[in-house]
């Protein structure tokens, strides 16, 4: 365009109610807005924030063929989509040897399609970019250089989204190099790619909207305005919002507001749908960072309150809506869960002990842990134990009468753990007993070969895990999730055991 009336754009937005005016965006994208409910338009209208607003950072994953890459390759010409992923702290950043700033300085936005497959050749690569996305420079040899380019990362989620929340996190499909809270920390906002529909013919509009060469100089003229103040008129943001997540809440309010109201005649009930969508967007990856780095990022409860009313609201996000790993009601005897650092990634993790008895002459078999000589041993440790205090715990109970099988099952994918010796021995107590434990009990801790209890490590992150796993949760009459923590000594046993 050789030039851009921008007035002459604000103007005609006037004669646009804000649905309408969201109907001209994603017609002007090629989207065709009627076949789409509100919720997916919102998703839509936010891939094109970093557009709009400079140094933001945004992820989106889910199914393919969702379009998730379209609008940073065929929208504009101000945005780059490197496909493959490989790339160098040369090309993305800053050639010393040309004195030559890479793409973060020649485009407007920088996207990074296939998120699973990036590398960098370079070994300092993604320090770098967790320098650039916080603060919008980075240092290069002798020179500090400042550039405004977006960084956006989509790619596929292959498994049930169920399922990674229960088992995982949701930034799993990202490279183990990039597995990191302080670079997922500085995301602004996560985009819910699974709940925008596969792209099908009708959802493609041969309706009119914006000629693409205006939308996206439009788009690019938005970028030089500010709207992150929008929220101190009417709302404050809740206590649990850090700094980082307040920067991060206020990008995305500003960017939406750009799209929806570029001539800045918004009122009360529109910086609200904003800001909600901000605060949820910002929250899932909150929950991310939860799973991956324990209390350092307990505070996800994300609300805020309108200055008028001084009601204070709370946002919440849809895939952590309800299910738990541990279910509700008695298990079968011998049937318990636990809580270990996991020894492939040393993060916690939730396991189910499995045991069962039969007629024999007192050997164990162990299963489910993989190769892990060290979970093996804890539970042989408890088992012996077990064989010498069985009597303290039933009279009449005979440990050489029977043989024991005990299956572990890793219930997040962290690998297995050592932590096994308490709650094996409490599992087999159990089942010698035939009596089943308390309904959603969690056993922590371990325990030497005299009956010693060690400690648990990081009791913290261990009890926020078993919270949210479901141990020992129930539901009051509304239906809300409330939390109760019950500490036993461990001896004697039959305290565990349901009456």
């Amino acid at each position: 365009m050789p030039n851009m009336d921008m007035n002459a754009l604000f103007e005609g937005r006037k004669a646009f109610t804000e649905e309408q005016w969201i109907d001209v965006l994603l017609r002007s994208t090629g989207m065709e807005p009627s076949v789409f409910d509100e919720r997916v338009k919102w998703h839509l209208l936010a891939r094109l924030i970093p557009l709009v607003e400079n140094n933001y950072n945004i992820c989106e994953l889910g199914p393919r063929g969702t379009g998730k890459s379209h609008i940073y390759k065929e929208i504009s010409p101000n945005s780059i989509l490197i496909s493959g992923g490989q790339t160098t702290v040369a090309n993305l950043f800053y050639n010393l040897a040309q004195r030559t700033v890479g793409l973060v300085g020649l485009w407007d936005v920088v996207a990074f399609d296939e998120v699973a497959g990036i590398s960098f050749k370079d070994k300092d690569g993604v320090q770098i970019m967790k320098d650039f996305m916080a603060s919008g420079s980075f240092a290069r040899g002798r020179d500090s250089i400042n550039a405004s380019a977006s960084m956006v990362f989509v790619g596929n989620i292959n498994q049930s989204v169920d399922v990674l929340v229960k088992t995982s996190h949701l930034l799993a499909p990202f490279p183990p190099a990039m597995i990191d809270t302080a670079f997922f920390d500085r995301f602004h906002a996560y985009v819910p790619g699974w709940e925008i529909p596969k792209m099908r013919p009708e959802y493609f509009t041969n309706q009119y909207g914006m000629i693409v060469d205006y939308l996206a100089e439009f788009l690019r003229e938005m970028r030089k305005r500010n709207f992150s103040d929008a929220i101190d008129k009417y709302f404050r943001l809740g206590k649990d919002l850090n700094q980082r997540d307040t920067i991060a809440v206020r990008h995305t309010v500003s960017g939406l507001l750009k799209l929806l109201y570029p001539n800045g005649e918004y009122d009360k009930p529109a910086v609200q749908k904003c800001l909600e969508y901000a605060l949820e967007t910002r929250r899932r990856v909150k929950e991310q960072l939860k799973k991956l780095g324990g209390m350092e990022f307990y505070d996800v409860h994300f609300s805020y309150t309108d200055k008028e009313t001084n009601e204070d609201r709370f946002i919440s996000v849809l895939e952590h809506g309800g299910g738990t790993l541990i279910p509700e009601g008695p298990l079968k005897p011998g049937i318990l869960h636990t809580i270990g650092h996991g020894m492939k990634d040393e993060y916690l993790g939730l396991y189910r002990l499995e045991t069962q008895m039969s007629s024999g002459n007192g050997s164990l078999q162990v299963s489910g842990i993989g190769t892990s000589s060290k979970a093996k041993e804890a539970i042989k440790v408890a088992f012996d134990y077990f064989k010498a205090n069985v009597s303290r715990v039933s009279a009449s109970a005979k440990a050489g009468d029977h043989n024991y099988h005990v299956h572990i099952v890793e219930m997040q994918n962290t690998g297995p753990t050592s932590a096994m010796t308490l709650a094996s021995f409490v599992a087999l107590c159990s089942s010698i007993m035939d009596k089943p434990v308390q309904s959603q009990l969690v056993v922590l801790g371990n325990m030497s070969l005299g009956g010693n209890i060690v400690p648990v490590e990081d009791i913290a992150a261990t009890l926020q895990l078993a919270f949210d796993a479901g141990g020992n949760n129930y539901r009051d009459s509304e239906g809300s999730i409330k939390g109760r923590i019950i500490i036993r000594s461990l001896l004697p046993c039959k305290g565990l055991l349901e009456r």
